[in-house]
């Protein structure tokens, strides 16, 4: 079963439902280390990325850090 997700403001509609957002960044590209998410407007602990299942219509942001000097 597919689900539509909007992530940074771009709609994705062939992810697998209920997948976890830890899935999510491995799919996309994304490495866990150095970035944020945010699932509907609450952030996600780096801790939970495992455990927390992502529903059709959910809206994200992904914030990636960059160090400079």
């Amino acid at each position: 079963m597919q689900m539509t997700i909007t992530i940074n403001g771009e709609t994705y509609a062939d992810l697998q439902a209920g997948m976890s957002v830890s899935v999510l960044l491995a799919h996309l590209g994304f490495p866990e280390r150095k970035i944020a998410v945010e699932c509907n407007r609450e952030i996600v602990p780096k801790s939970s990325y495992g455990k927390t299942a992502l529903q059709d219509g959910d809206v994200l942001e992904i914030i990636t850090f960059i160090g400079g000097g």
